[in-house]
């Protein structure tokens, strides 16, 4: 069962696009049919299957995550206790506990069977720069 690490460099809060990197393994495999799991090692960020055409749904889903949790600096989050590693960190944990870590697209004909607006995305929840692991594990 072929499997890869993925590394995505994020230059803070957003969505990062990875469905050509996710295809192309996919396609070196050379597995006709099959699951692809894909696994992000952080708990600080997340993965989505989401519109890839029009660049305003990226837009859109930072905006609305950013106001759904806020900066713990915020006088909303005055109840958060981890502040530690800065006042992105523990509303970055809450925004990845809301969203997935890892995600299950099918494979037919050796290609993804994502819709034809689909893409898959790491979804980064801390404002400075990471080096994000992403694990891509294909089974028959």
């Amino acid at each position: 069962m072929p499997q890869t690490l993925l590394t995505i460099s994020t230059h803070g809060q957003g969505l990062y696009e990875f469905t050509g990197e996710a295809a192309d393994f996919v396609r070196k495999a050379g597995a006709r049919e099959g699951l692809l799991t894909v696994f992000v090692r952080h708990t600080s960020c997340s993965l989505l299957i989401q519109e890839n055409a029009d660049p305003d749904v990226k837009t859109d889903l930072d905006g609305f995550f950013r106001r759904l949790v806020p900066p713990a600096s915020d006088p909303s989050m005055r109840w958060i206790v981890h502040t530690t590693e800065g006042p992105d960190d523990m509303p970055a944990h809450i925004k990845s506990a809301l969203t997935q870590v890892s995600l299950g697209i099918p494979v037919h004909a050796g290609r993804l069977m994502l819709g034809t607006w689909q893409g898959l995305y790491l979804f980064e929840h801390r404002d400075r720069p990471h080096r994000r692991e992403v694990v891509l594990h294909l089974s028959n």
